[in-house]
């Protein structure tokens, strides 16, 4: 397929379905401005009201992250393209986009609590508990996949004639995350919010610059790994304004500037001819797997791919820091439904960029970095070099992590609170040291083995995350089913793609669970990560039983509507 075909079919089927669904969205779940929002109607250091323009592009870096960048690269590379670009724009618009708003709009209706706040609604305390805790495990999932992967970007080391660019990208972040506090306080102390953006964002090119000229090369992962989770305790802890509205308003911007150069870059490399598709449509995969070893299509396709058509996080996102930002229940679509869209652009976009290299170069986050300067170069016709372009793309996978990174655990903190029923503030800061206890313990483990060689503890918990994570979005498309029944209002557009999601989690589950008790001894990571396996698992089928039985009962009568 030509490269402008590939992007402007994504762009145009995409852009077509916000246009048909924000109406008949709005109108499903009765949106009215009336109502006043949680962050409107007690603002403290946790809610605090964000109009649209702002809170976009902060829930987008914060639902991103490396989930549309690995998920499609290396669904790409086991499936082929055609098939995951299929997942990537059928998932997102069905389900993936309804998932996201549903979350949103429940969240804002029971006054920004997280979605396990409908199962104690609408189905039983057990159910509540074991959702919290499923949400809580899915969490601590998502902060060691993303806090490996990041350690691992900064001490890389590129090829001949690359100048530290991992070291390089560390100093640029750190110097990322001052710009963003000095922009809340600046913020605070009465600078208007569009002034202080295009302030802080050309201050950005600034530290990416310095960071080459001074890297942090402290050439051990672990070390990064611990330093990445004091940063994500502090941050956590920290009110909304100071660090994660004006980083994630940055993180946004800066990921739109990455799919503006790489759009162009794509545009003008197709029509001069220079780039075309390198990577099959097809690899050949079987649609359920051999005896070779080789992944069926269903459902790990669906379980891979993640982030970038449907994802469980976004709805603890959503519930968790968006809703208690909304500042209008009409700015619910666009920045639930739309920003779910925009994501499935970015990876869709991460696709190509895959399949303009060709193949994967060393690991998922090195491939998109060498795919986007390539592209920069071809966008600015040469101006802005590969050799300049490699960091900056660094930089921009590493600075949408950390927009997830702590928000993750400011999340788990939340929801570890409820479940243990914290309300103080040394409560707070006891959940979030439990939480980041596991991936602090878990980097010291020994990893994983494959042909003689460690596997990277994001490559190994990958799989297990991507499961959790389609499972959490089916259990909570399951809560959002129950919600909408209390209210009178459809479900079954809720309860099909619970279903869908159910079904690929909890086969791959199964397939990774036969896979780790037939393949002889384990590794302590693997053991971790079969125990794990084997809880979310237990916990779903008792969570989905739980929720049959609360949908199959007589429904309250009129006027018992919840969360009004």
């Amino acid at each position: 397929m030509p490269l402008v075909a590939y992007l402007l079919g994504c762009a145009l089927i995409l852009g077509l379905a916000y246009r048909f669904a924000r109406p008949r969205l709005a109108a499903w779940v009765g949106i009215d401005d009336s109502r006043v929002t949680p962050a409107n109607l007690a603002p403290d250091d946790d809610m605090h009201p964000a109009k649209a323009a702002v809170l976009l592009p902060q829930h987008f870096s914060a639902i991103a992250a490396a989930g549309p960048v690995v998920g499609p690269i290396l669904a790409g590379a086991m499936f082929g393209w055609a098939p995951t670009l299929a997942w990537i724009l059928l998932g997102a618009i069905l389900i993936g986009g309804i998932h996201d708003f549903l979350a949103l709009v429940a969240s804002v209706r029971h006054k920004g609590k997280t979605i396990a706040e409908l199962v104690r609604r609408h189905a039983s305390p057990l159910s509540h508990k074991l959702f919290l805790g499923f949400i809580w495990l899915s969490l601590v999932y998502v902060i060691v996949a993303f806090a490996d992967v990041t350690a691992g970007t900064f001490v890389s080391r590129g090829g001949p004639g690359e100048d530290a660019p991992g070291p390089a990208v560390a100093s640029a972040s750190v110097g990322y995350l001052l710009l963003a506090l000095a922009m809340g306080m600046a913020v605070r102390r009465g600078l208007p919010g569009n002034t202080a953006r295009w302030i802080f964002l050309p201050l950005v090119a600034v530290v990416i610059g310095l960071g080459q000229v001074f890297p942090m090369d402290f050439g051990d992962a672990r070390l990064w790994t611990l330093l990445l989770l004091g940063y994500c305790a502090l941050a956590s802890m920290s009110p909304v304004w100071l660090l994660l509205q004006p980083r994630g308003e940055l993180g946004g911007w800066f990921l739109y500037g990455v799919i503006a150069v790489a759009s162009a870059g794509l545009l003008v490399g197709g029509l001069g001819g220079t780039l075309e598709m390198k990577a099959p449509a097809f690899t050949g995969n079987p649609l359920l797997g051999d005896l070779t070893g080789a992944q069926p299509i269903l459902p790990i396709l669906l379980i891979t791919v993640a982030c970038g058509a449907c994802s469980g996080f976004h709805s603890i996102v959503a519930s968790g820091t968006t809703s208690r930002q909304l500042d209008k229940e009409t700015d619910a679509v666009p920045v639930a439904y739309g920003g779910m869209l925009l994501e499935a652009f970015f990876a869709a976009l991460t696709l190509a960029i895959f399949c303009v290299v060709g193949s994967l170069a060393g690991s998922p986050d090195r491939t998109y970095a060498q795919g986007v300067a390539l592209l920069a170069e071809q966008a600015t016709f040469g101006l802005i070099p590969q050799s300049v372009g490699l960091p900056i793309a660094l930089l921009g996978f590493a600075t949408f992590v950390f927009d997830t990174l702590d928000a993750c655990t400011r999340l788990a903190r939340y929801t570890l609170g409820e479940l243990l029923g914290i309300t103080t503030k040394a409560g707070a800061w006891l959940a979030t040291l439990a939480t980041l206890a596991i991936p602090a313990t878990l980097a010291f483990l020994p990893k994983v083995s494959q042909n003689g060689a460690e596997v990277p503890l994001w490559k190994t918990f990958w799989t297990i995350f991507g499961m959790s994570n389609q499972l959490l979005a089916a259990l909570a498309l399951l809560a959002a089913t129950l919600w909408l029944r209390s209210e009178g209002r459809r479900w079954w557009p809720a309860f099909v793609p619970a279903l869908v999601m159910l079904a690929a989690a909890t086969g791959a589950l199964t397939l990774l669970l036969l896979a780790r008790l037939g393949g002889g001894p384990l590794s302590a990571v693997a053991l971790a990560e079969t125990l794990c396996a084997a809880t979310l698992l237990l916990l779903a089928l008792i969570l989905l039983a739980e929720t049959l039985r609360f949908l199959l009962r007589p429904q309250n009568p009129p006027g018992a509507r919840s969360g009004e």
